[in-house]
């Protein structure tokens, strides 16, 4: 089955769980997709209206527009998953880490408090397990102290048949047995994921200028690139963010046209290389629709990951075990 199909086949919901899964910073969905493809019912807290309502639009669950504190208060829950703010510890941002007010894994930790899943699972960036990784040390200790096992592990969606080289930190606390899903053989390149949109131009098409051109020729030589950043059809492509979405940067994600234009990608481009299906469908401006593909979790890998999650939730029933 070739990729799109896969995508569009494999990515939709289809609930057969009885479990509960909140996803706390949902987003526009794409780590609930995920789970609900793998069956399970979600409610997602998202304060971005506009992510809460591309949610909304294509999830069975339900996305609440709230901006978590610790007067929250969520209904009885299974599972809980979540990508906490990344901007404080991303190497894209300031990396004021655990002292910028974005910072979201408080109440995270506070949700686990009040809840306690028998599973639970949070995305991040690579920075945690670098410069920032006596944070995460005090995450997995408070957690630890909580009665959960931790697992956690860097992985490159690359790796699970997404067509883009996007490391992520993933943690999991459970009580029980949790294997992380297998990297597959062989990687999902750009032709494979857009291969009948990549030479098209429609009308909302935004062609780089020449003075965009140069510019961005001046960025690559300043930053030793040795080869351009635009897609190479041949391969997986870069990290997709909101800055190289949404913004005219000299790394943006542009293709090369036959006739030597260049274009930024299109929505519909971005959304593939993110592993969404074709019938998904973002709220907002334009520059909104980007900003959730930059910062939504592969749903592609967001299912594998629900596969494993399943196995290792059913197992603590089995044993009968639980947080106290």
């Amino acid at each position: 089955m070739n990729y799109i199909t896969l995508i569009n086949t494999l990515l939709k919901p289809q609930i057969t769980e009885e479990a509960v899964v909140l996803d706390l910073f949902a987003g526009c969905g794409g780590l609930s997709l995920g789970f609900e493809a793998a069956g399970f019912k979600t409610i997602g807290y998202e304060m971005n209206p506009d992510a809460a309502a591309t949610y909304n639009m294509n999830l069975e669950g339900r996305c609440i527009v709230e901006k978590l504190n610790f007067e929250t208060q969520y209904p009885n829950a299974e599972i809980i998953i979540g990508g906490p703010p990344c901007q404080p510890f991303s190497v894209g941002g300031n990396q004021n880490g655990v002292n910028d007010s974005r910072n979201g894994f408080p109440y995270f930790v506070d949700a686990i408090k009040k809840v306690r899943p028998k599973v639970f699972l949070f995305e991040n960036v690579r920075g945690l397990l670098y410069s920032n990784k006596w944070y995460l040390e005090v995450i997995i200790e408070e957690l630890k102290e909580l009665g959960y096992i931790i697992d956690y592990k860097l992985l490159n969606a690359v790796n699970f048949g997404v067509p883009q080289n996007r490391e992520r930190l993933f943690l999991i606390g459970h009580n029980s047995e949790f294997n992380f899903p297998e990297s597959q053989k062989g990687k999902v390149t750009v032709s494979e994921a857009i291969c009948d949109l990549i030479q098209t131009f429609p009308p909302e098409s935004k062609f780089l200028t020449p003075s965009q051109d140069a510019y961005i020729a001046k960025y690559e030589k300043a930053s030793k690139c040795v080869n351009p950043r635009d897609l190479h059809p041949e391969k997986p492509a870069r990290t997709l963010t909101c800055r190289n979405l949404s913004g005219a940067t000299g790394d943006m994600h542009r293709v090369k046209l036959q006739d030597g234009r260049r274009r930024r990608i299109l929505l519909e481009e971005a959304s593939r290389l993110q592993s969404f299906p074709d019938n998904f469908q973002f709220i907002g401006a334009e520059t909104s629709k980007f900003n959730q593909i930059g910062n939504a979790v592969p749903p592609l890998l967001a299912y594998k990951i629900a596969l494993e999650l399943k196995q290792c939730y059913n197992k603590s029933l089995f044993n009968n075990e639980s947080v106290a």
